[in-house]
């Protein structure tokens, strides 16, 4: 396996490109913004059309102190995410209430949904804030962009590139759980080449991920085993660039974890998974304006090794590697035409042991190819897509999406339109729980919004949502298979937001989303809370002091097997209210000292039943940058 990935890493090496690099920016709804993911062109967000948009900037990233991206994008409007215990385990990603297999992740624009998870789904437990520069989240239908599983919207994780001045900086930071961070990493230019890298190593003690403190499961107060989890990651940005027209660049990262789990939401000891993912993307640019021209290659590597007791249980491996060409002509001033072609092939291999012995190994290929057209006359931005893709075992699906906004004074109105579709995952057409006879999912949703300027310091926003999907994918616990649900699954909602800078040195950013679901019985989704709302607040107390807190409020939601605190069943998980503060401030121009506490209130809570969540807990560290 890693001599493979030594010979792919090779070849990324010799080509490369802008890709779906962004330039940096500040936070976050702001219209300024620049955003790539919502039109696979680089745009501020004001000029993205209807476009549903969140940008997480790095300055937003360091502000939070966390050492996850889950944790990062916990709190985002539209967004719940949802984790069987501590830093590491396995998340799911609800996206305006959708199912989390229809939430495309991408990492510098490589898809890093693992092909071998059972519903093809992305896990951002292993997936560090190192090297980030920015986290773009695009919300609603984009399948006319990226294909399969980007039914609800897309996640993109942009890492940093190399800027003029070079800059090498390293840390080091400790705190709860017995957790230590260590990380160094350098980025600069020289001559044609500019380059950014990353290394960093996580390991934490941890604690039981089955839920000690939950009497209704523990009520002999006994002590479970500490479940712990350590990740080693490197990232590296590199670019070329031979003329004023012709650029080449490579984007690569790697992460090796090893995680204590429990299975069954039973205490275990003796269970691990080994978990490593490789992702790399290389282009070749050729700029001769109007007309831009990327060539491009990008592949994810994935594997899991779970064992028990030293020996192994199961092993997966997912494997998905992409051939495409993207045209971007820009037609006349306020026009530009996009079209694109790609070959996307993925495969999966399973294998467990013991009494449950199995095993299977697919692949499938599909060929796509799309249109855009970005139209932008005065106020009026509007842009539109279709997208059409072979799949050679459930043949052409169509998609398509129209996505308009129109600007006067402060006042911005946005739409959009879109269809969506994906296809059964390889583990739920032939594992031992597959169904063959399956087909593509599909949906179709749109959204309408405002957004309100009321001063320079204050901004205000709503947007509905409604996403209607058709022959979901669900399993059935009677048969212990796949199959085909009949009816409408239906999710719908309001997501807002407020901006507030009432001081120098102060803002405030407040979100509120209600979300409502409905399967095609007529039952809300599980794990979806109806109301969610934070706030997110920072002030410079001096040039070299920061302050920072996040508030997180969370309600109630619908789980299997949920009882009340006097251990009745209920099926419904309790509402919780999140505190975390953080700070940092600089001694000098090299030297930074930061630290933060999470759950400052000790909040008992559970974001799935009888997996447990971190108590009160405080961390600090130092960062020397040259």
């Amino acid at each position: 396996m890693m001599n493979k990935k030594v010979c792919l890493l090779v070849m990324a090496g010799l080509l490369s490109s802008k890709g779906l690099l962004a330039e940096e920016t500040t936070r976050s709804y702001t219209s300024g913004e620049v955003v790539v993911t919502a039109t696979k062109t680089l745009n501020s967000i004001a000029d993205a059309g209807g476009s549903s948009v969140t940008v997480i900037t790095a300055e937003e990233i360091r502000q939070s102190g966390q050492h996850s991206v889950e944790e990062v994008i916990k709190g985002t409007v539209g967004v719940d995410i949802v984790s069987n215990g501590g830093i590491g385990t396995t998340t799911s990603v609800f996206m305006r209430g959708a199912d989390s297999q229809n939430v495309l992740i991408m990492v510098d624009g490589v898809p890093v949904n693992d092909p071998s998870s059972a519903n093809r789904t992305g896990n951002l437990g292993n997936m560090m804030v190192d090297n980030i520069e920015r986290i773009e989240v695009v919300r609603g239908p984009v399948s006319v962009l990226y294909g399969t599983n980007a039914m609800a919207g897309a996640i993109n994780i942009i890492t940093k590139k190399g800027g003029l001045k070079p800059e090498v900086h390293a840390g080091l930071e400790g705190g709860a759980y017995s957790t230590y961070r260590a990380y160094a990493g350098a980025s600069g230019s020289k001559g044609l080449l500019n380059y950014a890298v990353e290394l960093s190593r996580l390991k934490t003690d941890g604690f039981s991920a089955v839920d000690e403190n939950n009497r209704c499961i523990n009520p002999s107060d006994s002590s479970y085993e500490k479940d712990g989890y350590e990740n080693t990651t490197a990232s590296g940005n590199f670019g070329f660039r031979f003329n004023d027209h012709i650029s080449l660049e490579t984007t690569l990262r790697y992460t090796d974890s090893v995680l204590d789990y429990d299975s069954g939401a039973m205490d275990n000891s003796g269970t691990t998974q080994d978990s490593e993912l490789f992702s790399g993307r290389a282009a070749l640019r050729l700029d001769y304006a109007p007309f831009v021209s990327t060539l491009y290659y990008q592949m994810t590597d994935q594997d899991r090794v779970y064992m028990e007791n030293g020996s192994k249980s199961s092993l997966y491996n997912g494997y998905l590697y992409e051939f495409g060409w993207q045209g971007d002509l820009e037609v006349a001033k306020g026009n530009t035409v996009t079209a694109g072609l790609n070959f996307q092939h993925e495969s999966a291999e399973n294998e467990s042991f013991g009494a449950y012995a199995s095993s299977f190994d697919e692949e499938v290929a599909s060929h796509s190819i799309f249109l855009q057209d970005q139209w932008r006359l005065g106020g009026l931005k509007l842009i539109g897509g279709i997208r059409y893709e072979d799949n050679e075992k459930f043949g052409g699906k169509t998609t398509w999406r129209v996505a308009p906004s129109y600007t006067f004074g402060d006042t911005v109105l946005k739409f959009s339109y879109g269809t969506g579709f994906r296809a059964p995952s390889l583990y739920e057409l032939y594992s031992p729980y597959g169904n063959e006879m399956l087909t593509a999912e599909t949906s179709r949703g749109w959204d309408a919004g405002i957004e309100q300027r009321i001063t320079d310091g204050l901004k205000v926003a709503a947007t509905y949502f409604r996403t209607d999907y058709e022959d979901r994918i669900d399993f059935d616990m009677t048969d212990w298979k796949y199959v085909q649900v009949d009816g409408t699954t239906k999710t719908r909602g309001v997501e807002s937001y407020i901006e507030l800078r009432p001081a120098d040195g102060l803002s405030l950013t407040g979100t509120y989303t209600y979300t409502y679901t409905e399967d095609a019985d007529g039952n809300e989704l599980k794990r979806r809370p109806k109301h969610k709302a934070s706030l997110n607040a920072s002030y410079a107390v001096s040039d070299k002091a920061t302050v920072s807190t996040n508030m997180q409020w969370v309600g109630t939601r619908l789980d299997t097997g949920a009882k009340s605190e006097d251990c009745e069943a209920t099926g419904k998980l309790d509402s919780y209210f999140l505190v975390n503060l953080t700070g940092s401030y600089r001694l000098n121009d090299h030297v930074e000292l930061y630290g933060r506490i999470d759950n400052l209130f000790d909040e008992f809570y559970e974001e799935a039943w009888k997996y447990a969540t971190p108590g009160r807990s405080a961390y600090a560290g130092v960062k020397v940058t040259y």
